[in-house]
């Protein structure tokens, strides 16, 4: 149904995810866990919601995740 979800802390990425990336993860989860790789007009809004959702809790996971050996980035 959909490929795997890639992790995207360090030191499995170079860089820091980005946006595309994460956003990526979020639609192939939600694709995995609703069963759907493209959802019904009537579902299209709470489907892309879940997304949105999932995207912005996984940017805040990866960017408050301490990992040792590495410095935190400025921001």
């Amino acid at each position: 149904m959909c490929r795997s979800i890639k992790t995207l802390r360090p030191p499995a990425l170079p860089e820091a995810a980005t946006d595309e990336e994460i956003r990526a993860a979020a639609l192939q989860y939600v694709r995995k866990v609703s069963g759907f790789r493209a959802p019904a007009a009537h579902n299209r809004e709470v489907f892309d919601h879940a997304v949105d959702q999932i995207a912005q809790a996984t940017a805040t996971l990866l960017a408050d995740l301490e990992i040792r050996g590495r410095t935190p980035a400025a921001g």
